[in-house]
């Protein structure tokens, strides 16, 4: 059989109290360590029986975490003040802030030449001093970049003039070298047209010279008198 719904009132029997008191009490401080130690959660527990005995049960301290709960709870009090308090420093800043707009947008109305006529002498002066002042700095960096461009520039065509010389001598060797490799081409070329030697094309040398041992010494003679 399962348990039975316990109706929530108090227990009249005192033994069946006492026991009751116990059993729930060491169920709410088992309750207590294992939720602090689940979820790291401060917790003090503070029980007084009947009799005035005193039960507790804490992970940090006991007095600690009451006074932590009596700043929250003042803290908590004090919301509304600090909100209002709050607000009125915020209002404070918005209005500094839109007093310096207003100034510097007047500041650029002068540096432009325009509302000055409500502006005394010696605000025109000093006006006209950081007037000239900036100017004086704007053709400074004018001129400082004009240079630095006329630098570059100047740099660039002589690396143009550069580059334009080595590709002329680039060239220059490019033709030298195919000159040469025509001439080769071309000597090459008349070795090749002359023909080949063939020695049936020429007689023996031995064939030519006349064989005088076939001859007699007489008619060696005759042949010297005729």
């Amino acid at each position: 059989m399962g348990r039975g719904k316990i109706e929530i009132k108090r227990i009249e029997n005192t033994t069946n109290r006492q026991v009751t008191f116990c059993k729930r009490r060491n169920g709410l401080l088992k309750k207590a360590y294992e939720l602090s130690v689940l979820c790291e959660a401060e917790i003090a527990l503070i029980v007084f029986s009947t009799r005035g005995r005193l039960y507790e049960y804490a992970n940090n301290s006991v007095k600690r975490t009451i006074e932590r709960y009596k700043k929250a709870c003042v803290d908590t009090s004090n919301l509304g003040s600090v909100s209002e308090a709050n607000a009125q420093h915020y209002q404070q800043e918005a209005k500094k802030l839109r007093q310096q707009i207003v100034i510097l947008q007047n500041a650029n109305r002068h540096l432009m030449g325009e509302a000055v006529s409500s502006m005394s002498v010696k605000e025109l002066k000093s006006l006209e001093t950081r007037l000239e002042k900036g100017l004086s700095r704007i053709r400074s960096k004018k001129n400082e970049l004009l240079f630095a461009e006329i630098e570059y520039m100047q740099k660039r065509e002589i690396d143009l003039q550069n580059s334009n010389l080595y590709l002329r001598a680039k060239i220059a060797e490019n033709e030298r070298t195919q000159q040469q490799m025509n001439m080769l081409q071309h000597q090459h070329g008349e070795y090749e047209v002359m023909p080949a030697f063939d020695s049936r094309n020429f007689l023996p040398v031995n064939l030519l010279e006349p064989n005088l041992h076939h001859y007699s010494r007489q008619d060696q003679t005759t042949l010297q008198l005729g």
